[in-house]
């Protein structure tokens, strides 16, 4: 009976940030604020937007875009996925503490040489 009134309550809502056109405006706004990240990479971020992410002053406006068209939770789903991928990366990318031989700490039973 619950089911019922609610459905019959919320028959006529159509939430229109979820057609196909708000959709698109979605991702071309969070595309491009990703991309403006990725171009101004070497500058100190200094705003601070959800799930902790930093970015740049430059991509102030292409932030704002990007929260203007796109729900508060597909906002925030999509800071975290670009912060995990992003820390994924650069866990994949971090060969240089990599190089040589793993080296493990050795109990010093014996006298070193000098």
């Amino acid at each position: 009976m619950a089911v019922e009134a609610y459905a019959s309550r919320n028959a006529d809502t159509v939430h229109a940030d979820v057609l196909s056109e708000a959709r698109q405006a979605c991702y071309k706004a969070r595309d491009a604020f990703y991309a403006c990240l990725e171009k101004e990479s070497n500058k100190t971020p200094t705003e601070i937007a959800s799930v902790g992410l930093l970015y740049p002053s430059d991509c102030k406006g292409s932030r704002a875009e990007f929260v203007k068209h796109c729900r508060a939770s597909w906002v925030k789903h999509f800071d975290r996925q670009y912060c995990r991928n992003r820390r994924v990366q650069r866990l994949l990318d971090d060969k240089d503490s990599r190089r040589g031989p793993l080296t493990l700490p050795q109990p010093y039973t014996f006298k070193p040489p000098s």
